[in-house]
């Protein structure tokens, strides 16, 4: 039965039985209303109010239920939806708004697919550009300071290889911004290689105690796959050391049930809400690339900030889980 003829027919119920009580039963009123008489007519009064409230909040609770829905429904965490039980326009309103979703959050990931693919060529080929063009030039300038130094006098030869070390140091940096944009070596060995030199750069330039746990005989995984976790696990680290105020981190990554899953654990300030910005919705948006879920929570006393010279800390945990490159196929 449709909302309107729920409401119609209790309505008609209540009034119906009003209208026979006075007609057949003993109930008459009054001039002036008596006692007895202004109960019963209060009594009736009060009983109808409530049968039409009971009604009326069990039949516009699933609406409730949607609005709120729709109020913090959010595309990059998937799979939010309501049951739609029996017939209705309340429950083909329900379902319309759960194909809705589907059909948004289908969307919302063939886009940021899209996006996520095209920057990461952009990157490429910006790297590409910097190794080719800008690491050439250095270079050259480099070799031409060192036959300048070698030819200079002694007072000028100090300034020029001062000069030398100061587009050494420039070179090396250009170097780090090619590996930071195209990491080479996850392509030419791999995940777990690509991930021990990303840890071992970012503790030698930012001093986190970082450390690695990474099962032994992971199985290959898709190109994609290795990308969005090589990329999760660098936007952590960069947290962890910039924001969260943490001394040491722990890299995580264990295969089971046919999905690989990547944990990374810092010992930092910790979080009560996620602050979604940038950072964290790009990895939200990569996780949905390789249709994976990706999860931020405080960790309290455990990990790797349980035992600091100040007592327990807590830390920060991202969690990404994703299918095997045999399940994406």
């Amino acid at each position: 039965m449709s909302l309107f003829w729920r409401i119609f027919t209790l309505n008609a119920v209540v009034l119906g039985t009003a209208t026979a009580l006075l007609l057949w039963a003993p109930v008459t009123v009054s001039v002036p209303v008596v006692l007895t008489e202004a109960v019963i007519l209060v009594g009736g009064l009060g009983v109808m109010l409530v049968a039409n409230a009971a009604l009326l909040r069990l039949g516009l609770a699933p609406l409730e239920r949607l609005t709120k829905l729709m109020t913090t429904v959010d595309l990059l965490r998937p799979g939010q939806r309501l049951p739609a039980r029996g017939g209705g326009e309340v429950a083909e309103l329900i379902r319309t708004f759960n194909a809705m979703l589907e059909r948004l959050e289908q969307e919302r990931a063939a886009s940021s697919a899209r996006v996520l693919l095209a920057q990461e060529a952009e990157r490429r080929r910006i790297a590409q550009e910097l190794h080719d063009e800008v690491g050439q030039s250095m270079t050259a300038v480099l070799l031409g300071l060192k036959r300048a130094t070698d030819d200079a006098p002694p007072p000028l030869r100090d300034l020029l290889r001062e000069v030398q070390e100061i587009t050494r140091d420039s070179l090396d940096e250009v170097r780090r911004l090619v590996r930071r944009l195209r990491p080479g070596v996850l392509d030419d060995l791999g995940l777990v290689s690509a991930l021990t030199s990303l840890t071992e750069e970012i503790a030698t330039h930012t001093g986190l105690k970082i450390t690695r746990r990474f099962d032994a005989g992971l199985p290959a995984l898709g190109p994609e796959t290795e990308l969005v976790l090589y990329r999760v696990v660098q936007e952590s680290l960069t947290n962890a050391a910039r924001h969260a105020d943490a001394e040491r981190v722990t890299v995580a990554l264990r295969h089971t049930d046919g999905r690989i899953e990547l944990a990374v654990t810092d010992d930092g300030r910790g979080i009560d809400v996620p602050c979604e910005g940038a950072g964290i919705r790009g990895m939200r948006e990569r996780a949905l690339l390789v249709d994976g879920s990706l999860t931020i929570s405080s960790v309290d006393g455990e990990g790797p900030g349980a035992a600091t010279e100040s007592g327990p800390r807590t830390g920060t945990r991202v969690r990404l889980t994703a299918p095997l490159a045999e399940r994406q196929a």
